[in-house]
């Protein structure tokens, strides 16, 4: 028989039992004092049939709980001995439990993946609620804004003021506005407003769209060099060819002949117009032979724009990078004070030494071409940590770069010297580019220029 039913009949026994003897007793008019024992046991009973049957509800309850607050710890076999019924409600809990527990699990797996890939975007995200409370927000985000951390948008207030106001009114913008992060950077923020379980969630991208416009100006200039190299090497290569071996016809067939004497003074079968006019012919093959040989040099010098290997990355430090540099430079430009400033010894950055160390000595050798004329030449390398951004810093004492020209110094080929391939700048941003880092200059007509590498 089933030990639940058993449970429930011998208390229910008991209690009539006892309710007949206190009453047979009462009617028999016995001492109060022996009936109060019998009446303390019957109530007893009484309870405890009461909460013998409601342990089902209590277990309901403790189910409900547990799904509720997410504690699947629980597990139900305690009272697996009152029957079998029993047994398998417990069954039928513990599997539901089992099923919620692996929901959570594969819920957080999934979690932990999409985070994963947030993190790893090239597009600056973040979320969040209608109180300002950041929920969310990825590497990526934290570095276009050069903070290091993010919890609500107020922290916003004491660099990025104008795009804390541009978020929080964000509920009003249809389009994809443009915010500028500084001389580096130009922001592409776009804000999507979507309902979470009933919540109002701000989801923010941003992508430096500065480095893209930056990257596919680069990409265009080295399509077009590789066309015009390719063409004008394909063109004046012949033409360099042909004026050879027609000099050397000249040199070795007509100027004999234009020479030769029958021994009268005179010259045997070719006039003195016609002499002269082969030596001007010989000048003028030579002239277009070394003039054709020049070009090719020259078109051929571009080849290095258009094939930069890829930087081997490694940790470099920048105390001892800058210090070789300052004795490289010092080497061709006595005549300026060159010097080299770290704001901490532990400073480094991932990157390709070479290529950098390459970056240097060009913005330097611009520097030291630009100080010629200053009463006391100097050029000063700094290097700095802010949050999570290295920045190098070349600055000169020069005649500066006028405004207008500003915009045009990275331009491939473009130059303001008198003798100069105006690739120069280019490449260096180029590779500052490889390294996902940024170029930039700030000067000022006669108060001298400061070049920027931010890693």
């Amino acid at each position: 028989m089933d030990r639940f039913a058993l449970g429930i009949g011998w208390r229910i026994a008991g209690i009539v039992g006892l309710t007949g003897v206190i009453t047979y007793l009462h009617l028999q008019e016995v001492n109060s004092l022996l009936i109060f024992p019998l009446l303390i046991l019957d109530l007893f009973l009484t309870v405890n049939l009461y909460r013998y049957v409601t342990s089902l509800n209590r277990k309901l309850t403790r189910f409900l709980e547990s799904v509720r607050y997410s504690d699947f710890a629980v597990a139900f076999r305690a009272d697996n001995n009152l029957g079998p019924s029993f047994h398998e409600l417990n069954d039928q809990f513990n599997e539901v439990l089992d099923a919620f527990r692996q929901a959570r699990a594969e819920k957080e797996a999934n979690l932990h993946y999409v985070n994963t890939i947030v993190q790893h975007v090239n597009v600056g995200l973040l979320t969040f609620d209608a109180t300002g409370q950041v929920e969310l927000v990825n590497q990526t985000a934290l570095r276009l804004l050069g903070i290091y951390r993010l919890r609500t948008l107020n922290d916003l207030n004491a660099t990025h003021a104008d795009l804390a106001d541009v978020l929080r009114s964000s509920t009003t913008l249809s389009t994809p506005v443009s915010y500028q992060t500084g001389a580096d950077g130009e922001l592409s923020v776009r804000c999507t407003a979507v309902r979470l379980r009933g919540r109002l969630v701000t989801v923010v991208s941003m992508q430096n769209i500065r480095s893209e416009l930056q990257q596919r100006e680069l990409d265009a200039w080295q399509n077009l060099t590789k066309v015009l190299r390719h063409e004008i090497m394909n063109s004046i290569t012949p033409i360099v060819s042909l004026a050879g071996t027609m000099r050397d016809i000249v040199e070795t067939d007509l100027v004999p002949l234009s020479s030769s004497d029958d021994g009268s003074g005179e010259a045997a079968r070719f006039p003195a117009v016609v002499a002269e006019s082969i030596n001007d012919l010989r000048d003028a093959l030579t002239t277009i032979e070394q003039r054709g040989a020049g070009i090719m040099q020259f078109v051929d010098a571009y080849r290095h724009f258009t094939t930069i290997p890829q930087p081997v990355f490694s940790d470099v430090p920048i105390e001892p990078l800058l210090r070789h540099v300052v004795q490289l430079a010092k080497a061709s430009a006595p005549h300026c004070q060159i010097d080299a400033t770290v704001a901490s010894p532990n400073v480094a950055v991932w990157a390709d030494a070479a290529q950098i160390e390459m970056v240097l000595l060009n913005l330097i050798k611009n520097a030291v071409e630009s100080v010629g004329k200053a009463n006391c030449p100097a050029i000063q390398l700094t290097a700095e940590a802010i949050g999570p951004r290295v920045i190098i810093r070349v600055t000169d004492n020069g005649s500066g770069i006028e405004p207008e020209a500003l915009e045009q110094i990275f331009i491939p080929f473009y130059t303001t010297k008198k003798t100069g391939s105006g690739i120069g700048l280019s490449l260096s941003r180029q590779i500052m580019q490889l390294h996902n880092g940024q170029l930039t200059v700030d000067s000022k007509p006669s108060q001298g220029s400061t070049f920027s590498l931010v890693f």
